[in-house]
């Protein structure tokens, strides 16, 4: 068992299951550095509405390709019935937004509903035909990487990197519109086009990755990779790199367990394990994981308490917090008969010296950031330039 994962995992198990590995492999990139975009718009619940308007395209096209004498369950014909569907989903979308007082949400709530339950009727009606029950369809609700021909993965592998390519031409667009709207609008930038093109590529990653993923849980991939790279960078380039690697990730990951568990649903896995890596960063990202963010306010609690008590024995009495003396004790600032030493008389004259400065700069500057505060942030050097600090100087001194 463990040599047949490691072959899996290592594009070594043959050439129809190595194939099918690097379309799910490159849809996962794909819906990672696609999502970001969405993400930074606070749009991803659209990607929800795309896939489940998807679900009537495929009962249509199936419908249609057996009234032409086919089988109906052929790849390009199912998804390009989805990707009308889908886009029609969107359209309803924007119009819906633009044209009355509804928010967004509503709107997609709105359409995620009805042609979701279109979708339904569809199915249902299909199952009753001859040749319904085994059309296969259920795949495209869970996902299904092991029932990929090696034709369909080369499909969504190559459908994955044209997404990705076009993402990458159109990077710097994305960004402005992402980040300010108005702005983009103001240099004669076509935003609604931006949008749609932005919309298009959604489309795209959801619609190719239905047969891996399925239409339920193929939003996953568009949503949990980027909500990852959050954690762990401020920056946008590698917002995407990151987001892009997670997909990726979980894609391999998601689609090995698939080839030696046939029977397990791939979308299923390929979300627990983005869940998995969502949770990890959750936890451990270093600026906005929840660890860290608890040791910054550990250690934020002790510094106030400590210039608060220098500040209170600076102008001559006794702090009553048990946690600043004991704080002040264990740095060496007080003796065992609770008096300042001379590293302690030093660390207070500093803080008290510090507070005049910040009653000066909110005095001289009544409508500046009062989270400049040296109480919390440290000296007061590090937060203010040096020309004001001269200025305040001179004034308090």
């Amino acid at each position: 068992m463990f040599e047949k994962a490691l072959a899996v995992f290592t594009f070594q198990a043959g050439y129809n299951t190595s194939i099918v590995m690097a379309g799910v492999v490159a849809l996962g990139i794909g819906g990672g550095v696609v999502g970001v975009f969405p993400f930074l718009r606070k749009r991803t619940l659209i990607s929800n509405a795309i896939s489940h308007a998807t679900l009537p395209g495929i009962g249509l096209a199936f419908l249609i390709g057996i009234t032409l004498g086919g089988t109906g369950r052929n790849l390009m014909l199912l998804m390009a019935g989805a990707a009308l569907t889908g886009a029609l989903g969107i359209l309803a979308v924007q119009w819906i937004k633009n044209h009355t007082r509804l928010a967004e949400d509503t709107a997609i709530g709105t359409v995620l509903s009805v042609f979701f339950g279109f979708g339904i009727v569809l199915l249902s009606h299909i199952q009753t035909l001859k040749g319904g029950s085994p059309a296969g369809l259920n795949s495209f609700l869970l996902g299904s990487a092991a029932a990929l021909t090696a034709a369909e993965a080369q499909l969504i592998a190559f459908s994955a990197a044209g997404v990705i390519t076009i993402s990458i031409i159109f990077f710097k667009e994305f960004a402005v519109v992402a980040f300010d709207e108005d702005f983009a609008a103001a240099q004669g930038w076509h935003t609604t086009r931006i949008d749609l093109i932005m919309m298009a590529l959604l489309l795209a990653v959801v619609t190719i990755g239905l047969k891996t993923a399925g239409l339920i849980l193929v939003v996953a991939l568009v949503i949990i990779p980027p909500a990852a790279a959050w954690f762990w960078t401020m920056r946008y380039n590698r917002m995407i790199v990151l987001a892009g690697t997670i997909g990726g990730l979980s894609g391999w990951i998601g689609g090995t367990v698939s080839a030696l568990v046939p029977k397990v649903p791939t979308g299923a896995v390929i979300v627990l394990v983005a869940a998995a890596i969502f949770t990890l960063s959750l936890l451990l990202a270093p600026a906005r994981g929840i660890i860290a963010w608890g040791i910054r306010h550990v250690f934020l609690k002790f510094r106030i308490a400590e210039t608060c008590g220098l500040i209170a024995i600076a102008n001559g009495f006794m702090p009553p917090d048990t946690l600043a003396r004991k704080i002040m004790r264990w740095r060496g600032y007080l003796d065992i008969n609770g008096k300042l030493t001379q590293s302690g008389a030093t660390a207070a004259e500093d803080r008290q010296r510090q507070q005049h400065l910040w009653f000066a700069y909110q005095e001289r500057y009544p409508d500046a950031d009062r989270s400049l505060n040296p109480l919390t942030n440290g000296k007061i050097e590090s937060v203010l330039p040096p020309d004001i600090l001269a200025e305040l100087k001179n004034k308090t001194t």
